[in-house]
């Protein structure tokens, strides 16, 4: 794997190098103002196709042409630019979103949508959160050009292993780590002696809470052994007391643009049943502190020049580690990609403002040549006074049952009543209408008829304020809104009994977001 990113960066190299020498006849866009109304008067369709749109939510309405193609229909066919298939065709079991958005591609419905939506016989773009080399013929055969970097670049960067090879040569740190097989507890302790008897093993691809394991013993080590002997090479960490951070940012041809610096909700029982298994973000101005944010600004600046040395270009994330005894900032991974928290690093005030991260993205790919001064905008994201606070929850079924939901919340906007009870309020198709504190927006995943278990993704809710204490515990508002939600969910025994005592995995059974 570690030459894997340098085999695929030609083609993307390509790109920029083409996207930069455009036709002499191309008006370049001169700063924010142009580039606004540049994508006011776009003509090109660009679709996003994922199980839920909830990642680029509000896109559309930056962007004139854009369109949500989704598997699950959160809004009950009420958002202006969201399409879901009606016929549920014939399909093999869903084990990703990858097999979701080919799916998609290949759907009948879908097919004629972007055929009727070709403009000047131009299909359009098209951008997934995760996408596979067939996606990408898939892609191909519609004549829909993928605003992504190449799917094989991505599998190589998004690797758990590779990542830390990325950040040696960015000069960002690392929490203290081997890179090594492992074939057995005895050989662990030996690779790790250096890092002590506290150790983190994540495997090299998959959702954190389900691919990191915290192993002290050999108990511990039992536990995962299979998972862990059966990769080629694991990264093992020191354990660090440590609070979780995010920060997205954006590859372009004149630098990376970095976004504010997140928190992260990890590990909470309530919210997820997977330890370690991220379940949501803050945004406020003074989180974590001025020395740690700036360096983390630093970092991402560090690390998205090597990506673009290495061919990538466009959005990716980066998860941070804080070490609270001794305030160090370690990078944790990266995510080549969209992500969870794009939703909302793209509503904060800093980014209605200017425009938002996403935008920067798709400007990449649209074959127009542009200026900007990343350098000031970087500086202004910064400031305090262009940070609000916001926070969202993603709400999973934590209980191990399996029941069919019987009533499931409206997406939308509720308001909290004096009781603790919540009320909905109206339609919207993402957080710009929140007001305070006492209202948030819900975005329900699943739906009436579903099967719910253990994992399975229920809802994202959005609030204005902070979710968490300063010393990252859920907070006592956060808590009230979980359990309201959760009181509108009604579910029981399934009409009919899984196969062999297991849900099936159509919608939930992977990760979503």
């Amino acid at each position: 794997m570690k030459n894997d990113v340098k085999k695929t960066t030609v083609k993307a190299k390509k790109s920029t190098a083409d996207a930069a020498t455009a036709s002499s006849d191309t008006k370049v866009l001169r700063g924010l103002s142009d580039i606004r109304r540049f994508f006011q008067r776009n003509e090109t369709p660009i679709y996003f196709v994922s199980a839920t749109n909830f990642n680029l939510l509000g896109a559309d309405e930056w962007i004139k042409g854009f369109k949500f193609i989704t598997h699950i229909e959160c809004f009950d066919g009420l958002h202006p630019n969201a399409f879901s298939p009606k016929e549920e065709l014939p399909h093999e079991e869903f084990q990703s979103i990858e097999d979701i958005n080919n799916y998609l591609l290949g759907h009948k419905e879908v097919m004629n949508l972007i055929r009727e939506r070709r403009h000047k016989g131009n299909a359009g773009k098209v951008l997934f959160l995760m996408f596979d080399e067939q996606t990408e013929r898939l892609a191909k055969k519609l004549g829909l050009e993928v605003c992504f970097p190449p799917a094989r670049m991505r599998t190589a960067m998004d690797n758990k292993v590779n990542t830390n090879r990325i950040a040696e040569k960015a000069g960002v740190p690392c929490v203290p780590y081997v890179l090594a097989p492992v074939t057995g507890y005895d050989n662990l302790r030996k690779v790790s002696k250096k890092l002590g008897d506290h150790l983190v093993v994540q495997t090299p691809f998959g959702d954190s809470g389900h691919t990191t394991f915290f192993i002290s013993s050999e108990e511990d080590y039992a536990k995962h052994a299979a998972e862990i002997e059966k990769e080629k090479e694991v990264k093992i960490m020191k354990r660090i007391n440590c609070r979780g951070a995010a920060i997205e940012a954006c590859v372009t041809r004149h630098g990376t643009i970095v976004a504010p610096l997140m928190t992260e909700l990890v590990g909470f029982a309530e919210l997820t049943p997977y330890r370690g298994g991220w379940c949501g973000n803050e945004i406020y101005a003074d989180v974590f502190t001025r020395d740690i944010r700036r360096k983390a600004r630093k970092y991402t600046n560090l690390f998205g020049d090597q990506l673009r040395k290495d061919g990538y270009k466009g959005y990716f994330e980066l998860d941070f580690l804080i070490d609270q005894d001794t305030n160090e900032i370690y990078l944790g991974e990266l995510n080549p990609r969209i992500t969870g928290a794009s939703s909302i690093t793209n509503h904060a005030v800093f980014a209605l403002a200017d425009a938002p991260l996403f935008m920067f993205h798709i400007l990449e790919w649209m074959d127009v040549p542009y200026e900007l001064n990343v350098k000031q905008l970087n500086a202004r994201w910064a400031r305090d006074e262009n940070i609000d606070d916001w926070g969202q929850m993603i709400v999973k079924h934590t209980e191990d049952v399996i029941e069919q939901v019987t009533e499931a919340p409206r997406s939308g906007i509720y308001v909290m009543n004096a009781d603790g009870s919540i009320t909905y309020s109206r339609m919207d198709t993402h957080r710009r209408a929140v007001e305070s504190e006492n209202e948030a927006f819900f975005l329900r995943i699943t739906r009436e008829g579903d099967w719910v278990y253990e994992g399975a993704d229920m809802g994202i809710l959005v609030t204005r304020g902070r979710l968490m204490t300063d010393d990252f515990k859920l907070n006592a508002r956060s808590r009230k809104w979980l359990t309201a939600i959760r009181g509108l969910y009604k579910s029981g025994a399934p009409e009919v009994a899984p196969v062999n005592g297991e849900a099936p995995a159509e919608i939930g059974g992977f990760k979503l977001m």
